[in-house]
C-alpha cells in the first residue's frame, strides 16, 4: 500500500461526507484505543455536565465537624492532633461552634485520615 501524505489524507476526507467521517473516526478510535473527543479545557461553554467531571476530579477538601457528639473531650483532643498548632482554648471554641470546617483544602487521604480520627472520638464529619 502507498503511504499517502497529510495533504493527500486532508483531500480524500474533504471529499467524504460528515456521515462517511464520522464513521471513519468512530472506526479509527476503535482499531488504535484512541478517542478523538478535545479535552475539557478545550471544550466551548461549560454545562452542566462539565461540573460533574471536575467533582469527580476533585483534588482538594474540606474536613467540616457537624458536631462533637457526646465525647466533646476526646474529639476536642483529636482536633488539637489533626490541627497543628492549635491551643486547648482555640480547639474547645472550634467545637462548639460546629458546623465549622477544621481542615481546608486539604488532600484526599489527608482528609479521610482525619475523618477517621475525628470519627472514632465520636464527632460527626462531613468531607466536602
Amino acid at each position: 500500500m502507498a503511504k499517502l501524505s497529510n495533504d493527500e489524507l486532508l483531500d480524500v476526507f474533504k471529499e467524504m461526507t460528515l456521515l462517511e467521517l464520522s464513521a471513519f473516526v468512530k472506526q479509527f478510535e476503535e482499531t488504535f484505543e484512541v478517542t478523538a473527543a478535545a479535552p475539557v479545557a478545550m471544550a466551548g461553554p461549560a454545562g452542566p455536565g462539565a461540573a460533574a467531571a471536575e467533582v469527580e476530579e476533585q483534588d482538594e477538601f474540606d474536613v467540616v465537624l457537624e458536631s462533637a457528639g457526646d465525647k466533646k473531650i476526646q474529639v476536642i483532643k483529636v482536633v488539637r492532633e489533626v490541627v497543628s498548632g492549635l491551643g486547648l482554648k482555640e480547639a474547645k471554641e472550634l467545637v462548639e461552634s460546629a458546623p465549622k470546617a477544621i481542615l481546608e483544602k486539604v488532600a484526599k487521604d489527608a482528609a479521610e485520615a482525619a475523618k477517621e480520627k475525628l470519627e472514632a472520638a465520636g464527632a460527626k464529619i462531613t468531607v466536602k
